[in-house]
């Protein structure tokens, strides 16, 4: 046998009829009245319900006014409420009820105040020729003098500048401060008593019973700054009066910053009652 030769199928009339009957188109039939079309769901019923409703939800913004264009969106009612829009917290001093007020009242411990002597001194003459007075340049650069009544103590600058610390009053804190000034005048400097102010006042109280200072943290965190791994106490900074207090655990309260002793009364009026809301159950 050659590679020619090649035994080709031999197709028959039979083969020929049956695959004609698959290959023809099947004509369906155009009358479908006889069909059972019981089991399909009423189309027809379902788009009138949808057209109405659709019309009654158009009718309904037609109405309200809320007709808007179709690119712009609009939140739902539902939607604002649950997402407001973000605002932005302004601090706001806590307001004290004014038919409350407390039995404590807070004592002052500290009065820092500043005076120019308005002339230059000579740090080393006046350590040497006055009492109670040291002067070490290595670790600072002011003398450091201290007189016993009033008990304060000093820092006198170079320049003239004089610190006065320790002062229990005002008026304390001006006597002391014009007794430095007297001992560096009798030292031969031509000294004079210029702009004495008050720079600083600190006070202390305590409200006899323990506060929650993680709760009254969380509460007013636009106010507070509690770290108690690097300090056991709250502070607290009050915008209106501008006052700084340190709140601890056991009640006890420093407020400082002050520059007036009114402002003092004024902080710890507003602070009482929010300790309350944080007090200890006993």
């Amino acid at each position: 046998m050659s590679p020619y030769d090649v035994d080709l199928p031999i197709q028959t009339t039979e083969d020929v009829v049956f695959g004609s009957q698959f290959n023809q188109p099947k004509e369906l039939p155009t009358d479908f009245s006889s069909v059972d079309l019981s089991f399909l769901p009423d189309i027809a019923q379902d788009s009138k319900e949808q057209n109405l409703s659709e019309d009654g939800h158009e009718m309904q913004k037609g109405f309200d006014g809320s007709l808007s264009h179709p690119d712009t969106t609009q939140l739902s009612p539902e939607a604002s409420h649950a997402c407001p829009p973000p605002m932005l917290m302004t601090p706001m001093t806590p307001v004290t009820p004014a038919s409350e007020s407390s039995d404590v009242v807070p004592q002052l411990q500290n009065i820092v105040s500043t005076v120019n002597l308005v002339c230059k001194l000579d740090l080393r003459y006046i350590v040497l020729h006055a009492k109670n007075a040291e002067y070490n340049p290595k670790r600072f650069t002011a003398a450091i003098m201290r007189i016993r009544e009033p008990r304060t103590t000093a820092l006198i600058f170079s320049s003239g500048k004089l610190i006065c610390t320790g002062a229990k009053s005002e008026e304390q804190s001006r006597v002391a401060a014009r007794k430095f000034a007297r001992v560096v005048q009798k030292l031969g400097f031509p000294v004079r008593f210029l702009n004495f102010k008050i720079q600083n006042m600190v006070a202390s109280c305590d409200v006899m019973f323990t506060i929650r200072l993680e709760a009254l943290a969380l509460t007013h965190r636009q106010f507070c700054s509690y770290e108690p791994e690097l300090f056991p106490g709250l502070v607290y900074r009050m915008v209106k009066p501008r006052i700084v207090l340190l709140i601890f655990v056991s009640g006890k309260v420093v407020l400082t910053g002050a520059k007036e002793r009114s402002e003092i009364f004024e902080a710890f009026e507003k602070i009482h009652p929010i300790l309350k809301g944080f007090k200890k159950a006993s």
